[in-house]
């Protein structure tokens, strides 16, 4: 992982920015999520958290979590911010998505960017391995991270809380 200065931090703020204007539009009741792919300064995929198919019938926000067998390891009823924006990148632009980077932010209540915690999520760092994205850019207290995407895997399942 690496952090961020002066020119190389202020683009990735601009891009920061975007995903959270992205997440103003999640439907989610839990959290708003906000992600973009980027390659060579073009935005190739974005994405939100929401329901599957922004299905009502499909939303479990209220659902209590421990009743869900042990094998069900997603446990949010959402798609996450980061599958919908691969999702994207690969109906629009699946030949630029090897060797891109993905943003991921949250919103808090007032809708404001939250400084991200230790990267956890074993899906969204799974796929975006597999599918060849290079570098994966959280907001961290200490500023922005950039982290390749293949650290980010392993740190996502060596996460405790």
């Amino acid at each position: 992982m690496r952090y961020l200065f002066i020119k190389e931090e202020e683009a990735a703020k601009k891009c920061l920015n975007l995903a959270g204007e992205i997440a103003k539009k999640s439907t989610c009741k839990r959290a708003k999520c906000g992600s973009i792919i980027v390659k060579e300064k073009e935005i190739i995929g974005r994405g939100c958290n929401s329901p599957p198919g922004n299905k009502e019938t499909q939303r479990r926000c209220s659902f209590d979590k421990g009743k869900y067998d042990r094998k069900v390891t997603d446990k949010t009823c959402c798609i996450h911010a980061e599958q919908r924006a691969i999702a994207d990148a690969l109906q629009k632009n699946p030949e630029k998505l090897q060797g891109s980077r993905i943003y991921f932010v949250r919103l808090d209540e007032k809708d404001s960017i939250q400084k991200a915690g230790k990267p956890y999520c074993t899906i969204c760092s799974k796929l975006s391995l597999d599918l060849g994205i290079k570098e994966f850019v959280l907001w961290h207290e200490q500023g922005i991270a950039v982290h390749n995407t293949e650290e980010y895997n392993l740190l996502s399942f060596e996460y405790k809380e």
